[in-house]
């Protein structure tokens, strides 16, 4: 049985009220004049800034003594190019390293760690005012939220399934870790109350032991709350239910935590100082087994209140896998545009946009159709950026942020739409990576570092490769690397054997994939041998299609169904 909560219910609904309507306040006056938050946001991270290294190379003084909002714009686009974590990447070593005043005041309070482009990690920087604002402030606005769509929403316990706030350390000490750990960390001791699951937990390296452990305590309780980013782990986490139903209800009924799953015994202590033996629900549970056959989220959890999700990207696929899995009284609530570099904002209601933080970052964006010009400089010198108030209801465009965290006009490589506003400001919905990367869950792999693996593994394995391309498959969440080796006679067999090294130098370069791979929610990649001369053939049929052959472009990493479809025709 579940150690009792002290604090009622009732009460956890009125602190979440009180706290999270504060800033929920704010944050509408915010929304109500967009163009006087936004300038007043870009002033209020220049002054921050200012004294810091990056800020003296890049006269933040000057910008600052803009008189009005437009100059302050012009000048700061002056004096800051558009930037990717690359740009960084100096700054923020230094900072690692133990210097301060060098990218942000003092040195940053964390890192959240995510994949780049190269092999070598992103270290985003957060600081103490970042942390506070909005990991902290708007956090409690996004459990008000819950209140306000669900008054019960915590009457029952609170289920999340994170990564670790603490995955390791810079060389001068400071945490590295994940925002989504932080957040459930910091959330206020009342709410922390309803946690089902102990925060050890999340470093589980198997993720089989992992969803196991999470399940058998969630199982147990009457959640009214179930928060992970992606559905993909929605899929898993029932599978794992499906396998080890009986195991969870054994092990609820004794007080205990099987040890046929390999569990840190740190951990396990952890687990089981929490639990006692509860006969009466593995009784209930075992009950719902012989009613239903397959038990489902709506069976052993009938009060859900809300599951927050993404329902953004490409996540439809695994939404589909679930219909029918919660019930009928539970909102299922969009995520909201969220990433390691920024947290954009969040969901107020029941629709998939996001309401922007206007008080907390500024905001830059170019249209859809300037985005193929990301990567040519001599051409992003005539694109127009728009400010948040200038964005059209219905439009696509890719978002650059500008953040009290250290990043100024940073490329967020997103294709988000334009929404209905919140008050006065235009909110938003992620609709996809671009510039180069593919992403079905989360893994965020970039056209580069496909390309790396795959010479790499030509290499290693001496064998030619004359042409390659890769496709996602989200009807199975997997990728199909296609090669055309100069060896006609180049076995299914060696292919395999080469898909298998390629896969693994994919783990080496991006550790978002590593982790999808670990956590089954990419499957093992496929390969397949192409005919010769399959690129020829290939822009031939488009061009019979319709291509234009001096405009021909292709990308060797996609998400495209139908060229998909070509080269599999092209398979020998």
């Amino acid at each position: 049985m579940a150690k009792k909560t002290s604090t009622p219910a009732w009460l956890t609904t009125f602190l979440l009220r009180v706290a999270g309507g504060i800033n929920y306040r704010k944050l509408v006056k915010a929304s109500k004049n967009p163009q006087q938050a936004s300038e007043a946001t870009l002033r209020g991270i220049l002054t921050y800034g200012k004294d810091t290294e990056f800020g003296k190379e890049h006269d933040f003084d000057y910008i600052l003594a803009a008189k009005d909002d437009k100059e302050l714009y012009k000048r700061y686009a002056e004096k800051i190019a558009p930037s990717d974590y690359e740009d960084y990447r100096p700054y923020i070593e230094r900072h690692k390293n133990g210097d301060s005043n060098v990218l942000v005041p003092g040195k940053p309070v964390m890192y959240a760690t995510t994949s780049g482009t190269t092999n070598e990690p992103k270290w985003i920087p957060i600081t103490d005012v970042y942390l506070k604002n909005v990991y902290g402030k708007m956090t409690k606005v996004w459990l008000y939220n819950y209140i306000m769509n669900r008054p019960k929403a915590f009457y029952g316990k609170l289920v999340t399934i994170v990564s670790k706030d603490v995955e390791g350390y810079a060389p001068d000490g400071t945490v590295a870790g994940s925002v989504s750990g932080v957040t459930r960390r910091d959330a206020p001791s009342f709410v922390k109350e309803l946690y089902a699951v102990p925060g050890g937990v999340y470093g589980i390296k198997d993720y089989t032991a992992r969803y196991y452990t999470i399940m058998r305590l969630s199982i147990e309780v009457d959640a009214a709350i179930f928060i992970t980013a992606n559905p993909s782990t929605l899929v898993e986490v029932q599978k794992n239910v499906d396998k080890y139903y009986d195991q969870y209800c054994d092990d609820i009924e004794k007080g205990t935590l099987s040890h046929d799953f390999d569990i840190p015994e740190d951990i396990r202590k952890e687990v089981e100082a929490q639990i006692e033996p509860n006969p009466t629900r593995a009784a209930e549970l075992r009950e719902l087994k012989k009613k239903y056959g397959r038990v489902l989220p709506k069976h052993y959890w009938p009060n859900l209140q809300v599951l927050n999700t993404w329902k953004c990207g490409n996540t439809y696929v695994y939404l589909d896998k679930i219909k029918g899995f919660f019930p009928d009284c539970c909102l299922h609530q969009e995520f909201g545009y969220f990433s390691s570099e920024c947290r954009f904002g969040l969901v107020m209601d029941d629709t998939n946009y996001t309401t922007l933080f206007p008080h907390y970052h500024y905001y830059e964006f170019i249209a859809e159709e300037d985005v193929d010009k990301l990567n040519d400089p001599a051409a992003m010198k005539n694109v127009k950026f728009y400010q948040l108030h200038e964005l059209k209801q219905g439009k696509r465009y890719c978002p650059f942020v500008s953040t009290y965290a250290g990043l100024y006009r940073y490329n967020m490589n997103d294709l988000i739409e334009v929404g209905t506003p919140y008050f006065n400001t235009p909110r938003v919905f992620m609709i996809q990576k671009v510039n180069g990367i593919v992403t079905m869950t989360g893994e965020k792999l970039h056209e580069r570092q496909f390309l790396e693996a795959v010479n790499k593994a030509a290499k290693q394995m001496a064998l030619d490769v004359k042409f390659f391309i890769g496709f996602a498959d989200l009807s199975i969440s997997a990728y199909h690397f296609y090669y055309e080796f100069a060896d006609q006679n180049t076995t299914q067999a060696q292919c395999d054997e080469f898909t298998k090294l390629v896969d693994k130098l994919l783990s080496e370069e991006n550790i978002e994939y590593k982790a999808k791979r670990e956590s089954f929610r990419v499957g093992d990649p496929i390969g397949h041998c192409l005919v010769e001369n399959s690129f020829e053939l290939f822009k031939g049929a488009c061009i019979a299609e319709g291509a234009r052959d001096g405009q021909f472009k292709l990308n060797l990493l996609l998400q495209d169904e139908k060229r998909h479809e070509k080269f599999k025709k092209l398979v020998k």
